[in-house]
């Protein structure tokens, strides 16, 4: 069996939400799907299952807010260089 690697997920999850967004926010989507598949199939040790959820969902959480955020700063592009164009 397999060691778990919940903390790194976690970690992961972590500076995605404060700092380095989908930097690190994919990765952590992406070890903590895989490692939750393999924890439910009995080749991963189950120890580090909470730890894995909570790094995965806030790894989705730090990809989404950054897609938003540069979703809102394109608009924002726009209708500033829109405003500029009409004067």
């Amino acid at each position: 069996m397999k060691p778990h690697r919940g903390v790194l997920i976690l970690v992961l999850g972590i500076l995605g939400m404060i700092m380095c967004g989908i930097l690190t926010g994919i990765p952590a989507w992406i070890m903590g799907k895989n490692d939750l598949k393999a924890i439910a199939a009995g080749e991963m040790d189950p120890a580090g299952q909470g730890l894995t959820k909570v790094g995965y969902i806030l790894g989705i959480i730090s990809v989404a807010l950054t897609a938003i955020t540069v979703v809102v700063f394109g608009v924002l592009a726009v209708i500033g260089a829109a405003g500029a164009m009409a004067k």
